[in-house]
């Protein structure tokens, strides 16, 4: 009789553990044939609040309920085996206070069985980090641009353009990894900075438009795949063009049906 020994998730110290070490590899995902294949190559797979706009049509994510991150988020858990799970805490479920964080954060964590939350914010989230993590919630940081604060930053800007904003965005970043995150999300971050908080703090810094020193990477899966439509930010690098194969492929099967030729002799019952 064999036994195959089960394979076991990524967790978060050894996500932390690999600060200056072989780059980490991420990508979003929100249902779970994609997460599956994502899986096989991703350390940890983000289910991003981006769902929103990718997935729902959203113009941003302010308006993506709780619900609906848990029900993505399950979904990804339940197609994957080997990457670590991190689900964004959306607006409006974190700001108010560190109990309401945590209530919040916990019930994605026992709804979904993900691994960790994430959530935007530098020195003002510090306080709530240390909250969470204290009550046994793994927490990823999120700081740069952060989408969710579009609206006061005057839309999606890259940071740090003024060597005068640096020291803001550095404290930031040493604020939550005091605070006891185990990681943290660089997101549209001038270049040379992003390498200097790379250098200053103990945890892995997520590049998403910020540098090539981070010590990992992560994209939208779909922004990646060419499977949004509109002229993709500048970081995203195509390495598919799914949305032209896909539109082809609608396009032959409509025209087959219209003109009779489909369904053929293969695909019907005698």
């Amino acid at each position: 009789m064999s036994t195959q020994t089960p394979i076991k998730r990524i967790t978060c110290p050894q996500i932390s553990s690999r600060k200056g070490g072989t780059p980490i590899v991420s990508l979003t995902s929100y249902h779970a044939h994609t997460a599956a294949i994502v899986d096989r190559y991703a350390d940890f797979i983000l289910v991003g609040d981006s769902l929103g706009m990718v997935m729902h049509g959203m113009e941003s994510t302010l308006g993506v309920p709780l619900d609906l991150m848990i029900m993505h988020g399950k979904a990804v858990v339940t197609g994957t085996k080997r990457a670590l799970i991190v689900v964004d805490m959306p607006f409006g479920t974190y700001e108010e206070s560190p109990e309401v964080a945590f209530r919040n954060a916990a019930r994605i964590m026992k709804e979904t069985g993900c691994g960790a939350v994430k959530l935007e914010g530098g020195q003002r989230m510090a306080q709530t980090i240390k909250f969470l993590v204290e009550r046994g919630i793994p927490v990823m940081a999120h700081i740069g641009l952060t989408p969710q604060s579009s609206n006061t930053m005057g839309g999606f800007k890259t940071q740090g353009r003024v060597e005068d904003s640096w020291s803001g965005h550095e404290q930031d970043a040493q604020a939550v990894s005091d605070a006891g995150a185990f990681a943290i999300v660089l997101e549209g971050m001038v270049e040379p900075l992003a390498a200097k908080i790379t250098r200053q703090i103990p945890i892995p810094t997520i590049g998403i438009g910020a540098s090539v020193d981070c010590d990992g990477q992560i994209l939208v899966l779909e922004d990646m795949l060419g499977l949004n439509p509109g002229i993709a930010p500048k970081f995203v690098k195509l390495y598919g063009d799914l949305g032209a194969q896909i539109e082809k492929s609608v396009a032959d099967y409509a025209d087959e049906v219209r003109h009779r030729s489909f369904p053929g002799e293969d695909h019907i019952y005698r």
